[in-house]
């Protein structure tokens, strides 16, 4: 092994308001003091309850991502393993994600969104109804 991961950075016009997103979605810690990097007004943390870490940096002329756009594609998702898609999916939006699919008629088990930044990501229902958090979902979103 050379290195471990020490979190996941995300690109984004407002790092607080990014990490307060994906609080509402994970829980965790905002902006715990870590010894790995300081914390400022051009980057914030999040400590997920699970473990990993998200981190979001300001960049000053952030362009998010378009759902299906070839000028401005994805550049990466998360999956995020949920007990229930509809529950997930209405507390999801509340806090501030966009439906870009939501499955219509599919029969999937995933749908995708963006966060308020644009970037892109799932929330997955597997088989019975438990949250498998890691296990990755059968396509690419």
């Amino acid at each position: 092994m050379i290195a471990e991961l020490q979190c996941v950075v995300l690109d984004c016009a407002d790092p607080a308001r990014l990490a307060g997103f994906y609080h509402c979605l994970l829980g965790g810690e905002v902006d715990r003091p870590d010894r790995r990097w300081a914390l400022g007004d051009g980057w914030a943390t999040l400590h997920t309850a699970a473990g990993p870490v998200l981190a979001f940096q300001r960049v000053a002329d952030h362009r998010p991502p378009r759902w299906g756009h070839p000028v401005h594609p994805q550049q990466f998702h998360l999956d995020f393993g949920v007990p229930d898609l509809d529950a997930a999916q209405t507390q999801a939006v509340a806090a501030g994600a966009v439906v870009l699919d939501d499955g219509a008629g599919t029969g999937r088990p995933w749908r995708i969104y963006a966060d308020p930044a644009g970037h892109p990501f799932c929330l997955v229902q597997h088989g019975d109804g438990e949250a498998a958090v890691g296990q990755a979902s059968p396509r690419s979103a």
